[in-house]
């Protein structure tokens, strides 16, 4: 997302309109989004029958390795119509790895740590996953800096890919020294006893829609919130307000590391406050922020380094959507359904919001995503006032 211009201008003819380039080059990562469901349904359903870690393991592998080959690859210019399909194809295999990825790494720490820390665990982990997204902001603002436009186009918008490359190898060799989880382990000596052919996901859908539901609605707001204000906003700014793109990713470093500390803030009070007054609280904050960031480039464009981390920040609500994910499934089926209400909103939510952004952009306003952005975390306001309710007509119905 970060280098989609320059991937914009390399992988298509050069004589096609920017905007029309931005977009083709967002439909390719929305491929990656749209695949996800089946790489993640199918590893979630190996992750609940043999194991967590093995899954966990096996997902960054295949992550690794097209992120390394998407640095190799040939240009247009070079290689024609061959140089987008392998870049399509190359985004395809990240989307299936990632499908197994994320699901599998909050249902593996979610697993490991007491009961009381799972809330500051998914945070934490969120955080991790928000750490990587800040490492691939800093390389490219590196790149930016110290290459021209014309190194750029040459290996500049390389580098990222073949260093996220080595990295996920290295992360993918340290992951041989974890364990099993423990709650895996304990289910898997009950399996031993009985014969259990259900197959995880059929058991999700049938026995879990109304969590399953809840679980997609926060997932498209988690969307909304990392893709449009953490993702796409350094192209907004240079492409809308003109601000160079040295000074739009810094800012966007900024609001990453704001994003980073409210994961981690909103995890831990999720193990102290019940999780629909964290969502309600958290998405109202976000409401406020992210439409004062995006008012502020239009009228007071120098409060930009405050209003970008601040909307970073209160964008960290999503680090307490994980808690809800993981408790409201049983171990049998945990990885499962995370993976599935995870995936399959995200390949829609997640795979349709840059095309239509970026078409409603040039086409309507300029404002597009922050009205997107607000709408969605004001669903998210809503979901977290149904589950402060269904709480309370528990708690009610226990007292009786």
């Amino acid at each position: 997302m970060f280098l989609s211009i320059f991937i914009g201008h390399l992988f298509f003819p050069s004589d096609m309109p920017v905007w029309l380039s931005q977009v083709q080059t967002y439909g390719i990562f929305a491929a990656g989004y749209l695949i996800r469901p089946f790489g993640g349904i199918v590893m979630a359903h190996f992750g609940d029958k043999f194991g967590r870690k093995k899954m966990f393991t096996l997902s960054l592998l295949l992550m690794a390795l097209p992120t390394l080959l998407i640095g190799c690859l040939p240009t247009y210019q070079s290689a024609g119509i061959i140089a987008p399909l392998l870049l399509l194809l190359m985004r395809l295999c990240q989307g299936l790895a990632v499908g197994g990825e994320v699901p599998g790494a909050w249902t593996f720490v979610a697993e490991h740590v007491p009961h009381h820390r799972v809330g500051i665990a998914c945070g934490i982990l969120t955080a991790g996953l928000s750490l990587g997204i800040l490492l691939g902001s800093l390389v490219s603002v590196m790149v930016t800096r110290y290459f021209s436009a014309e190194s750029m186009l040459t290996i500049g918008w390389r580098l990222p890919f073949i260093l996220g490359g080595i990295f996920g190898f290295i992360a993918m060799f340290l992951r041989r020294w974890l364990k099993e989880t423990p709650v895996f382990l304990e289910m898997q000596k009950q399996r031993q006893h009985e014969k259990d052919r259900a197959i995880p996901v059929m058991v999700v859908i049938a026995k879990y829609l109304p969590q399953t539901i809840i679980s997609m609605l926060l997932t498209w707001v988690l969307s909304a919130g990392i893709m449009v204000v953490i993702l796409m906003t350094p192209n907004y700014l240079q492409t809308q307000f003109n601000i160079s793109s040295q000074v739009a990713l810094e800012a966007n470093a900024l609001a990453i590391i704001g994003l980073i500390v409210g994961c981690i803030v909103y995890g831990g009070l999720a193990d102290k406050i019940s999780i629909g007054k964290i969502i309600s609280w958290g998405c109202a904050l976000a409401v406020l922020a992210i439409a004062a960031f995006y008012t502020s480039l239009q009228y007071r464009p120098e409060l930009l380094w405050v209003t970008y981390i601040l909307a970073g920040f209160t964008v960290g609500v999503v680090g307490s959507f994980a808690y809800f994910m993981v408790r409201c499934y049983p171990a049998s089926v945990r990885y499962s359904g995370v993976s599935f209400s995870f995936n399959v909103a995200y390949a829609i939510a997640g795979g349709l919001t840059p095309l239509l952004i970026a078409l409603l952009t040039h086409f309507a306003t300029g404002f597009a995503a922050a009205y997107y952005v607000v709408a969605l975390f004001g669903i998210g306001i809503l979901l977290g006032i149904l589950l402060i309710y269904k709480a309370k007509k528990l708690t009610a119905t226990e007292m009786q």
